[in-house]
């Protein structure tokens, strides 16, 4: 499982880090962390949906606890991990090369044909609809529409595709590892999305090609958004940028 190799990564770097706050929360988990340079703000899109018992087995939360629970078959505790390892990862990443654009830029009419986008996302659906051919998967009924597909599909179209946008909710879910199994062909791959605030240096030698993520600029402010439940809030006091691996 990737999560296992990035979770030694970051525990590495956590050393000299302490966690300040966190939560387990809608539409976020967060962890706030501080270091010598100041603080820095990890978040996980919490999946209600894949919950089975609202149970955890952290009785003395560390960020180094948080973090060694990444790769756990607890969805909370996963999502608690994948929070931490961002909030690790927010701390030390340098965007000096990073491009602030739009996902949708990344992409190259004469290279790509075919698109799969993982996690309906309809802006980025409507954009890339007007050139390419383009396949949406959603795991979450309530996130369907007619044009939507089941994420049961993905093992067989995949590796038909030239490009995938994927939703960084498949490191939290657990199916990074099938989509990159099975993008055979793919020339872009770009996780999107907050949860995607990995260091790049974290998917080095595997076929991600982009982290499209999102970086706090006010991250009291955005603690206050994100204890409120405001996604929106939470995005006014954020700076999308994408990154390459």
């Amino acid at each position: 499982m990737l999560l296992s190799r990035i979770k030694k990564k970051a525990m590495e770097l956590a050393e000299d880090l302490k966690l300040v706050d966190f939560s387990f929360g809608l539409p976020y988990t967060w962890v706030l962390v501080e270091g010598i340079e100041g603080r820095a703000l990890g978040v996980a899109m919490t999946l209600p949906e894949e919950v089975q018992r609202y149970t955890n087995s952290i009785e003395e939360p560390s960020l180094l606890e948080f973090i060694d629970k990444a790769d756990s078959l607890n969805i909370i505790e996963r999502t608690l991990g994948v929070a931490a390892i961002n909030a690790v990862s927010q701390y030390y990443i340098d965007l000096r090369e990073a491009k602030w654009i739009d996902v949708t830029e990344l992409i190259q009419q004469d290279e790509i044909k075919r698109i799969a986008i993982i996690g309906n996302m309809p802006p980025v659906v409507r954009t890339l609809k007007e050139k390419y051919e383009v396949y949406v998967f959603e795991r979450n009924m309530k996130l369907w529409d007619r044009d939507t597909y089941s994420d049961t599909l993905e093992y067989h179209i995949l590796p038909e595709v030239d490009g995938i946008i994927a939703s960084a909710s498949c490191i939290v879910n657990g199916t990074l590892d099938m989509i990159l199994d099975r993008a055979k062909k793919a020339k872009l791959i770009v996780i999107t999305g907050p949860t995607g605030q990995l260091l790049p240096e974290f998917l080095k030698g595997t076929k991600v090609t982009h982290l499209a993520s999102m970086k706090v600029t006010n991250i009291e402010k955005a603690l206050v958004k994100l204890k409120l439940g405001s996604f929106k809030g939470f995005e006014s006091e954020s700076i999308k940028y994408v990154i390459e691996v």
